[in-house]
C-alpha cells in the first residue's frame, strides 16, 4: 500500500483528487495551508517522514494572476520557495514528487500546439515564479514528474465557468477577450491523469516535464459562449473584445495550447474535449444545486 502526500488539498485539483483517492486502495493524506506551512522547509520535511510518502502531488499554488504583479514575495514563496521544499524532502525520502506547473510560463507568442521543450518566456510574476518552481524541482535531483496544464475550472471554488455562469445570470451583456486562445481544462480530468499514474505505477521511471490539458482549441470568448449556451443563458448577449480593450495588470500570454503527445504516449492516456467535460461539469454543479 502507497502513501500519498498531497499538498492544496482544498483548491481546485486537491478536491478533485480527494473524490478519486476516497476509492484507492492506497492511502491519500490531503493537507492544505492549516496543516503544512509548505514554504517551510523543516515543515515540509516533517510531513513527509510522517506520512511516510512514496509519493507527493503539489496542487498548491499561488494562482491569483493580477494580485500577483502587487505580491511578489507571496508569489515567490508558494510557486518558487516551496516546491524547492517539496522536491528536497522528496530527494531525502527517495519519494516521487508530481508537480503541477502552467502554460503562463511561455510568451503566446507562437500559433502552433506547445511541446515541453517549447522555449519559456513568462510575461508576468505569476509564469516567471512558476517557472522558478519548475526549475527548482529539477535543480534538486529528486525524482519528479512536472505537468504544466491551462485553463483549469471545477466544481470547487472560484474559476471561469462559475464566474460566467453569475454573471450571465445578473447581466445582458458581456464583453469577453477573443484573442487569447488555449484550451479550458476541467480539474477532474487531471486528476484522474494524475490518480492514474500514481496507481499504475508509472511515475517510477516516466520522470520527466509534461503539458496536460483538454483536447480541443477555444478563445475565452468561446469559452464563455460555449458555457452560457449550456445554461441556457440565452438572455444574456456575449460579445467578443480584444485584449487591447480589456486592460489587466498581469499580460496574459495570447497563444498556449499545449501539445499532449508525450504525456498521452506515455501513460496511455485518453483526454476528452473540453467541450464534453465542461458539460460533464455543469451535470454536476447542476445536480449539487438539486440537492442543496
Amino acid at each position: 500500500m502507497l502513501d500519498i502526500l498531497v499538498t492544496g488539498g482544498d483548491g481546485q485539483l486537491g478536491r478533485s483528487l480527494q473524490r478519486l483517492g476516497a476509492v484507492s486502495p492506497n492511502r491519500y493524506h490531503f493537507t492544505d495551508r492549516a496543516q503544512i506551512d509548505i514554504t517551510d522547509a523543516e515543515a515540509v520535511r516533517a510531513a513527509v517522514e510522517a506520512t511516510h510518502a512514496s509519493v507527493i502531488v503539489n496542487c498548491a499554488a499561488y494562482t491569483a494572476v493580477d494580485r500577483a504583479e502587487e505580491e511578489p514575495e507571496a508569489a515567490e514563496l508558494l510557486n518558487a520557495t516551496a516546491p524547492g521544499h517539496l522536491a528536497a524532502a522528496a530527494a531525502h525520502a527517495g519519494a516521487t514528487l508530481i508537480h503541477v506547473s502552467t502554460d503562463y510560463v511561455f510568451d503566446g507568442r507562437g500559433n502552433t500546439p506547445l511541446a515541453e521543450e517549447a522555449p519559456t518566456a513568462p510575461l508576468g510574476v505569476y509564469g516567471r515564479t512558476k517557472l522558478r518552481g519548475e526549475q527548482a524541482v529539477a535543480a534538486s535531483g529528486c525524482r519528479a514528474i512536472t505537468i504544466r496544464t491551462a485553463w483549469l475550472y471545477s466544481e470547487y471554488g472560484c474559476n471561469f465557468l462559475k464566474t460566467m455562469l453569475r454573471l450571465t445570470a445578473e447581466r445582458e451583456e458581456l464583453r469577453v477577450v477573443c484573442d487569447q486562445t488555449g484550451t479550458p481544462t476541467y480539474a477532474g480530468d487531471l486528476a484522474l491523469a494524475i490518480f492514474s499514474i500514481i496507481e499504475s505505477g508509472r511515475y517510477r521511471g516516466c520522470e520527466g516535464l509534461y503539458h496536460f490539458s483538454d483536447e480541443g482549441v477555444c478563445s475565452w470568448y468561446d469559452f464563455a459562449a460555449e458555457i452560457a449556451a449550456e445554461a441556457g443563458r440565452d438572455a444574456c448577449r456575449i460579445e467578443p473584445c480584444r485584449t487591447a480593450d480589456y486592460p489587466t495588470r498581469a499580460v496574459r500570454p495570447a497563444y498556449t495550447v499545449l501539445d499532449k503527445t508525450k504525456i498521452k504516449r506515455t501513460f496511455d492516456l485518453e483526454i476528452p474535449h473540453w467541450r464534453d467535460s465542461l458539460r460533464y461539469c455543469m451535470e454536476r454543479l447542476a445536480a449539487q444545486e438539486q440537492r442543496q
